[in-house]
């Protein structure tokens, strides 16, 4: 899972992150003085080859386009199990990625969508979508679909425990070397139930013939029009304040979904 022009290797020290958005000093004509996105880690001036970077839509802040990579796994995950007009459809995990799915999934007609999360403070994310919220335990089952990205074993055992006869849950969530153990000797077999992973990797089967990597970056970013996705900023610190923002972060002491980092390349 090694990141794209990542170097070293964890625990540390590395260089890690791939959500960057910035203006072209130098390179081919038609790129600079554009704002592109790109996979690059946390730095502020970097050379990279010129089919790495993705222009901006200019109806795109460069603040909100910092999301692009974070969109685009949730296209992927609704390119994997696309819903239907009528699904009953959960979300089961309020973070970053799951709160995209739900964004995406609030613009589909006739969907019956609930967010689903331990934090009742999503609810208020939740009520802005215009889709429901629900804490696990209250989460409304029968779900044709479910989205899991709580990254937790409860989220997933969850989902599956929400879902209707014939049902699919599809994975997102990244468990790293953590055993997940799953109730499949209950009512998996018996309700034909679905798990699949989703994983922006790569492009699914269905997909592949009609759509390139780039092609699936550049609706993503296109997406990011609407205005509605600045609710998934919720935070931003100068670059110089990097290491105690991440020491806050990883504490929970600094909540909240996205938190940009500004540079400046002076």
């Amino acid at each position: 899972m090694r990141a794209p022009f990542q170097e070293g290797d964890f625990p540390g020290p590395v260089k890690y992150g791939y959500l960057n958005v910035g203006q072209v000093e130098a390179g081919p004509a038609r790129l600079v003085g554009r704002t592109v996105f790109c996979l690059y880690p946390h730095q502020n001036r970097f050379t990279v080859p010129a089919e790495a970077l993705t222009p901006v839509p200019e109806a795109v802040p460069p603040e909100r386009a910092v999301l692009a990579g974070i969109v685009e796994t949730a296209l992927n995950a609704l390119w994997d199990a696309p819903p239907r007009i009528g699904d009953r459809i959960a979300v089961v995990g309020a973070g970053l990625v799951g709160s995209c799915v739900a964004a995406l999934l609030a613009r589909f007609p006739g969907l019956h969508v609930q967010l689903v999360d331990v934090d009742p403070a999503r609810a208020e994310f939740a009520a802005a979508l215009g889709v429901a919220f629900a804490d696990p335990a209250q989460a409304a089952d029968d779900c044709d679909l479910v989205f899991h990205a709580s990254a937790t074993q409860a989220g997933l055992v969850r989902s599956l425990e929400l879902l209707a006869p014939e049902g699919s849950v599809v994975d997102l969530s990244w468990y790293g070397d953590q055993p997940i153990a799953l109730p499949l000797g209950e009512f998996f077999h018996s309700r034909r139930l679905v798990l699949r992973s989703s994983q922006v990797g790569a492009i699914p089967p269905t997909r592949r013939g009609r759509h390139t990597l780039a092609d699936r970056l550049g609706l993503a970013l296109d997406l990011l029009r609407d205005p509605l996705f600045d609710l998934l900023i919720t935070g931003e610190s100068d670059f110089d304040q990097l290491p105690q923002a991440m020491a806050e972060i990883a504490t929970g002491r600094l909540p909240g979904l996205c938190h940009r980092i500004r540079y400046d390349s002076r």
